[in-house]
């Protein structure tokens, strides 16, 4: 098997694609959306380990039978988690995925 090494014309092609405006614009919308939810869901996550940590009698609350807070907490982060995979779905398909297409189609119309 051999490896073809792009020519200098695809590396120019993929450089001009690195530096248009679409391609600005769809990194700019996943970055929007990945940067805040990471950083809200370690947030979240942090919290959690912090209130596990220093406030056992909060956490050990009992809710329901022996349902306590933390479990229902623990319960939370993996709501949470499906909540985002979810929601980065929905995001994708309706704000990158058609930037994305565009940006192949016009590299598909250049190649030919």
């Amino acid at each position: 098997m051999t490896t073809q090494v792009p020519s200098e014309s695809s590396t120019e092609r993929y450089q001009n694609v690195q530096k248009s405006e679409d391609f600005q614009r769809l990194r700019h919308k996943l970055r929007s959306f990945v940067f805040p939810t990471t950083v809200a869901f370690f947030a979240w996550y942090l919290l959690y380990v912090l209130l596990s940590a220093y406030a056992r009698g909060f956490m050990s609350a009992k809710i329901v039978g022996n349902i306590n807070v933390a479990l229902i907490f623990g319960l939370l982060q993996f709501a949470s988690t499906f909540l985002i995979a979810w929601y980065y779905s929905r995001y994708s398909s309706r704000e990158l995925d058609p930037i994305a297409d565009s940006i192949r189609n016009k590299m598909e119309e250049g190649a030919e």
